[in-house]
């Protein structure tokens, strides 16, 4: 079986500034989003992180884990809903947590289940932004990166303001609710070729050496024409993890559904048809071999 090799090209680096740019600095930025370990706020055209304080994901894994255990007795199915965007409900509640948090010694949440849990993002976290560094920056993979002197930057929510020295281009929107607008509007042949352009990106990567545990639609963006990566968690180049995520892949029989794309596929079999057709070619060890580089220098060689 043919491997590619490594390119010896070097990654580009963000671009560098002599200072923030002025839409950063001169107005409020408002929050665009969150995760469990950062918050992310929005200018114009990009967008800076707040990493979260260990207290605050620890906070955010026991909420999670309660509204799991309690989702159904919630009422209007509050708990799915909360579970699947959060809400000013649940940053109150995240809070009112954090406080118990702070209050328990450490040593108790981090012996237990939960702590186990915060270990498990935190390597996986730090791992995905080394590779993406390494591996993605500066490529048509990720959004553009910016850096500039440490800046202070005003924010519409707490904690009111934070200090920033790097900025990520701000995308269109999610590729889930791209392709949800096109499925809306009846425009299903621009949503197979969005369809093809996230299997386009995540070969790519492949062929960098990094694969995501985490290609979900809402974690990949669409920026003009093209779809990247917007959570670098998941990232890995460890083939024996690889190898067990492929495995899981392998029993899937219907990748569009598990992917959330059911309901925006509803009226057109033959779209859902290709695209898993399409899937089930890529997504195996097989193909992914195929494409992976071989760099046998820092142990990247399959």
């Amino acid at each position: 079986m043919s491997v590619q090799t490594a390119s010896t090209e070097p990654t580009p680096k963000p671009r560098v500034l002599a200072q923030a740019p002025e839409e950063l600095t001169n107005g409020r930025l408002q929050r665009l989003g969150e995760g469990v370990g950062k918050v992310v706020y929005a200018s114009e055209h990009w967008v800076v992180k707040r990493k979260r304080s260990p207290s605050e994901i620890v906070a955010l894994i026991a909420l999670w884990k309660l509204l799991r255990k309690f989702e159904c007795w919630l009422p209007f199915g509050l708990g799915i809903k909360w579970l699947e965007r959060p809400s000013r409900q649940i940053r109150c509640l995240r809070v009112m947590l954090q406080g118990i948090v702070l209050i328990v010694p450490r040593s108790v949440w981090f012996t237990s289940h939960i702590g186990e849990v915060w270990r498990v993002y935190r390597k996986r976290d730090r791992r995905g932004e080394k590779l993406a560094r390494v591996y993605l920056a500066g490529t048509p993979l990720v959004p553009e990166r910016i850096t500039f002197p440490p800046a202070r930057i005003k924010v519409g929510a707490w904690p009111g303001w934070l200090m920033a020295s790097e900025a990520i281009e701000r995308v269109d929107e999610t590729l889930y609710r791209r392709l949800r607008t096109l499925a809306g509007t009846g425009r299903f042949a621009e949503l197979e070729g969005w369809l093809n352009r996230f299997l386009d990106t995540r070969q790519a990567g492949w062929q960098r050496g990094i694969f995501s545990l985490d290609a979900h639609l809402k974690n990949f963006g669409v920026c003009g024409d093209r779809v990247v990566l917007l959570d670098t968690g998941g990232l890995t180049d460890d083939w024996s993890e690889i190898e067990q995520h492929l495995a899981l892949e392998d029993v899937v029989t219907e990748p569009h559904i598990q992917l959330g794309l059911g309901p925006l596929l509803g009226s057109r079999p033959d779209i859902a048809d290709r695209f898993n057709k399409r899937w089930k070619a890529a997504v195996n060890p097989s193909a992914v071999r195929e494409r992976w580089p071989a760099d046998p220098d820092n142990g990247r060689e399959l």
